[in-house]
């Protein structure tokens, strides 16, 4: 066979996918899954769902969904207190390709994104594919955002994105809603200079988990409303327990959208992915059922590990990062050999381990003492 040289990008070039370890051992608590598989009613009612749509498989589904952006808006809704309209939601295949869809819009080169670590590892490749700089400030030890040097660097580096978990993985720390009012306040006017003049940065506020936040803890859609450069972004994939249906959403003003959908592909959410997930979110109440457990149990081994003398951090997802341990590989790989799989990730001495059932975490807890002691 001739050998040919492929013109391969040469910022791609040594660099390895992005992908968190999937191994076929017992108990899987590396990637914050809802540990329950749907119920017998749920999976009936996807089934019959996906089963109509698919005898209309010959013509290309609705490009711009407003059944399923209406039933996500009445979820929103109910759950956060917050009035959606569906006309304000925008899904994809997964909140991954919403953010990429809002780097191709608002991203690009000669502009850049700004986030803080630790925080998300994807973030920056949504900048890298998108050919937007990536600037990355830090946290402070405790996982917590400096307001003030966020707000100085937000006013130095003029990014025309800011991306903001909360709760923040890996740490699963919720930004207070005055540090986020405070930065949408200064990211009125601290975007890129177009045709000399201000535009704003587009703040991201990713809300993969937000349905594990603590009680009291408010959704950033509560200033979604008064502030157009707002972003809220969400998915089904945990607290709905549907990380298999890969659909992402979020919330913006309608310029937003406007950009958005000159950039998303045409037809790029399937009428399968569109059915399942309309019948997934009519029963939204009974999959909500699950998150309540979650949080106790999350809860529950805060405290344990607490009173075990690891580091905790407060977390308001369904995952807990925990350390300091000098040799933190080594209890990654003895827990491995168990037929327990967390996470490496993080700084130097820290784990992450995502809330499984209380007989998966009964287990974890029995491991982890066996071989760190």
């Amino acid at each position: 066979m001739t050998t040919v040289r492929l013109p391969a990008r040469e910022d791609l070039v040594g660099l390895s996918p992005y992908g968190a370890p999937q191994l076929n051992v017992p108990i899987c608590l590396n990637v914050n899954e809802n540990p329950y598989r749907p119920s017998p009613r749920v999976v009936e009612d996807i089934a019959a769902a996906v089963t109509q749509a698919a005898t209309n498989l010959n013509r290309y589904p609705d490009r711009d969904f407003p059944a399923l952006r209406g039933a996500l808006a009445d979820y929103l809704t109910r759950e956060s207190g917050v009035p959606v309209s569906g006309d304000r939601v925008w899904a994809a295949n997964g909140s991954n390709e919403v953010m990429l869809h809002l780097m191709q819009a608002f991203g690009g080169p000669g502009r850049c994104a700004l986030s803080f670590a630790p925080t998300y590892s994807m973030y920056h490749e949504y900048a890298r594919d998108t050919h937007t700089a990536w600037v990355q400030g830090q946290r402070n030890d405790d996982f917590t955002l400096d307001i003030e040097q966020a707000v100085a660097t937000l006013q130095e580096l003029r990014p025309a994105v800011l991306l903001l978990a909360s709760p923040n993985n890996p740490s699963g720390t919720a930004l207070p809603m005055d540090h986020i009012r405070r930065l949408l306040d200064v990211a009125r006017t601290s975007g890129p200079t177009i045709g000399g003049h201000v535009s704003a940065t587009v703040v991201i506020v990713d809300e993969a988990y937000a349905e594990f936040r603590r009680q009291g803890v408010p959704s950033a859609l509560t200033l979604s409303a008064e502030n157009p450069h707002l972003v809220v972004t969400r998915t089904m994939s945990k607290a709905f327990g549907m990380a298999g249906l890969r659909l992402g959403y979020m919330v913006a003003d309608q310029a937003i959208l406007d950009q958005v959908m000159l950039v998303r592909l045409p037809y790029h959410l399937s009428s399968v992915t569109q059915a399942a997930a309309l019948a997934a979110l009519r029963h939204s109440e009974e999959l909500m059922e699950q998150v309540a457990s979650l949080r106790a149990e999350r809860d529950a081994l805060a405290v344990w590990l607490a009173d075990n003398g690891f580091s905790v951090t407060p977390s308001d997802a369904n995952f807990v990062l925990f350390g300091r341990l000098p040799h933190r590989d080594e209890v990654f790989r003895a827990l491995l050999d168990r037929g327990i799989l967390i996470r490496v990730v993080g700084p130097d001495g820290w784990l992450r381990v995502s809330v499984g059932t209380p007989e998966e975490m009964a287990q974890f807890r029995t491991a982890l003492l066996e071989v760190t002691r």
